[in-house]
């Protein structure tokens, strides 16, 4: 018999029918897309990366043969540069630059369009030597190689004072970062940016100074320096702290206020540059709002202040985080309620969230029945205010996880735990199947009802799959490309030869879902209650409410076909995904088909 859930219904969605939103209007009606830009289309082959541009960036080689990478390769396989230095995959994914750029972006805003997406997620832009561009070398200019001119950004920057904002100018990578941000505000769509204020990289200006002068430079109360070199010795004893103690990424100092003073001042003259450009007073030319890496390591007073900051020049700006790992060991990630007080971020990557679905939908001996699953929000959702749920990103793969289609295959493995070939070499990098295309289907189904802003990781609705770091960061597939077969093969786990092509029908799926999502009110800012569930048949189905709208979301989450009855036999529906009227007779019950659900909105009896 099915359970119902009238303490979870009270506990759970203690949410208002028009729930207020706490932070900005437009996020609880938004589809985030989240684009690595490196990775995402190139634009414009003038601009690709040279090898000098790698340097400074891990493995600082600069001397061994390099070629831009094929766009379209066989990804494990090494190219014939590749395997002349001797070094393996590892080592030669970390050199390897694709070309995706700026205008890659620009041309492809028609294709998010006809997604449904109506906000865009960039990971950093900001000029920088790697390929994931979090080891900045400026906050202040857009990476030349993302422009249409490089070596004249170069040369431009070589003009400027860094540390006096007065000096600064525009470059051609920043006026077509500009450009980006007109044409996506032209379609509707909101472009947020990762900002990365906790480190730099060590190409940074104010770092390279400090390398430079030592004690003398004005920047060396930036970083931790716990040694200078000595100049009187043939040795290089300069030492300072890095993030978690990565040389490439140096951190900046902090005192009981978070960020030192002049190194705040410069983030926050760097904040106002990218959210009022024309420095007008109308934010309308800027972006639309931050992700902010690793923020649970700059303390909070520094975030109060950035908030205020960011506040004062667009009220309705975005400001979401990374809350991620409180003890990795220990499988315990953070709570992200002391940063979700009203007086720091809007909201956060929902990590937390992601890893309950992956409990419910994707794992076999350690997974979530559905009482367990519906209790796991439950819990989450206590931790902040019931109207901050509409603000929290719901994601299930970014850069820093595996790929959803991925995870699927790899079930009972706790969430970015040993998901990636650096620390399990088993892991299976293969194609999924049918059957695990099919639970995908089923989650993002469950993505596109719950509240909370989805967000999608570029390539997720083209059917592109991939372990963590480096292998959820392979090129984007397109529909016009030919890629080739996946054969090669670095994990210990045997593959087949894997095509590689765009997933037309996974694409209009998604399409489907997003467009219903933001046509139903009661989708994005109705309230949620769980109205019964079945732990031995997994069966569970929850409501979306606004005012007179009602929408029920059933779910059969076995893998076997199963008769289900709803818990409100008397009342007429629609079946919002294929847009007819739902047929129930009570007595018998519905059929559903394992790992599916349907999404019925409840008809009006005077309809």
């Amino acid at each position: 018999m099915y359970r119902l859930f009238f303490l979870l219904t009270v506990l759970l969605l203690s949410c208002k029918q028009h729930p207020v939103v706490s932070g900005p209007e437009w996020v609880p009606s938004s589809v985030f897309y989240q684009i690595f830009p490196e990775r995402f289309a190139n634009g414009d082959s003038t601009n690709d990366p040279t090898r000098a541009s790698l340097a400074g960036s891990y493995p600082h080689d600069t001397t061994n043969a390099w070629h831009i990478s094929p766009w379209t390769s066989d990804w494990y396989k090494l190219q014939p540069w590749e395997k002349a230095n001797g070094k393996g995959f590892a080592y030669n994914a970390q050199r390897r630059r694709y070309g995706g750029d700026l205008q890659g972006i620009i041309n492809r805003l028609d294709y998010l369009q006809k997604l449904g997406i109506n906000a865009i997620y960039l990971n950093p832009v900001f000029y920088s030597p790697s390929l994931h561009k979090y080891d900045a070398a400026a906050y202040h200019h857009i990476d030349p190689y993302f422009g249409p001119d490089p070596r004249a950004d170069l040369k431009l920057f070589e003009k400027e004072n860094p540390a006096d904002p007065a000096t600064w100018q525009w470059s051609s990578a920043d006026k077509l970062f500009l450009k980006l941000l007109e044409q996506a505000h032209g379609r509707g769509m909101r472009v947020i940016i990762d900002g990365v204020f906790n480190h730099t990289g060590i190409n940074f200006w104010a770092f390279r100074d400090v390398r430079e002068k030592g004690a003398d430079s004005p920047f060396a109360s930036w970083y931790t320096i716990k040694r200078f070199d000595d100049p009187s010795t043939s040795r290089d004893e300069f030492d300072y702290q890095g993030w978690m103690n990565v040389r490439e990424l140096p951190e900046l100092k902090e005192d009981e206020n978070g960020l030192i003073a002049p190194v705040a001042e410069h983030i926050f003259a760097v904040v106002r540059r990218w959210m009022d450009p024309n420095g007008d007073g109308d934010p309308s030319d800027g972006i639309d709002g931050w992700r902010l890496d690793v923020a649970e390591m700059v303390q909070h007073p520094f975030w109060k202040k950035f908030r205020e900051e960011v506040k004062s020049l667009n009220p309705q700006a975005y400001i979401t985080c990374e809350i991620f790992w409180e003890d990795w060991a220990n499988n315990k990630l953070m709570d992200p309620g002391p940063w979700l007080q009203g007086d720091q971020f809007d909201g956060v990557m929902n990590y937390r969230w992601a890893a309950a679905m992956t409990r419910f939908f994707i794992d076999d001996s350690t997974r979530y029945n559905a009482d367990e699953f519906a209790r796991e929000i439950m819990r989450l959702d206590r931790s902040y205010a019931p109207e901050t749920r509409y603000q929290l990103l719901n994601l299930m793969d970014s850069h820093d996880t595996d790929r959803l289609a991925s995870n699927i295959v790899n079930p009972d493995l706790f969430y970015d735990k040993m998901v990636g070939l650096n620390d399990n070499p088993r892991y299976n990098v293969r194609r999924p199947n049918d059957g695990e295309w099919r639970k995908l289907r089923l989650i993002a189904m469950v993505q596109m009802t719950f509240p909370g802003p989805p967000m999608i990781y570029y390539g997720t609705e083209a059917g592109m799959w991939g372990a963590d770091d480096p292998d959820e960061r392979k090129p984007m597939v397109w529909p016009e490309m030919t890629y080739e077969t996946e054969t090669a093969n670095i994990s210990l786990t045997p593959r087949p030869a894997d095509p590689v092509l765009f997933d037309s029908t996974l694409y209009n799926f998604y399409s489907r879902l997003i467009h219903l999502r933001l046509s139903q009110p009661a989708l994005t800012r109705g309230s949620m209650k769980f109205v019964f569930s079945d732990r031995e048949k997994d069966i569970l189905a929850y409501k979306r409410i606004l005012g007179m709208d009602e929408i029920l979301v059933l779910i059969n989450n076995s893998s076997s076909e199963q008769t289900v009855f709803l818990p409100e036999y008397d009342s007429r529906w629609q079946n919002l995904i294929l847009g007819k009227p739902f047929v129930y007779i009570n007595r018998e019950g519905v059929r559903m088909a394992g790992k599916s659900a349907f999404i019925l909105k409840k008809v009006s009896e005077d309809a």
